[in-house]
């Protein structure tokens, strides 16, 4: 289990993702927020392997 402060990196992880993806959908809707959720999800896949 976590401890806080992992916990609140995780979060802190997770909030930033949700807003790049929010600003993506205001600037350009449903094509720039399928491209942001590429993005992120290669992030991720990257960290689950290193």
């Amino acid at each position: 289990m976590a401890d806080e402060k992992e916990m609140n990196i995780i979060l802190f992880e997770k909030l930033e993702i949700v807003e790049r993806i929010r600003r993506e959908a205001e600037r350009g809707g449903l094509e720039a927020v399928i491209a942001q959720l590429d993005i992120e999800q290669k992030a991720i896949e990257r960290k689950l392997y290193q």
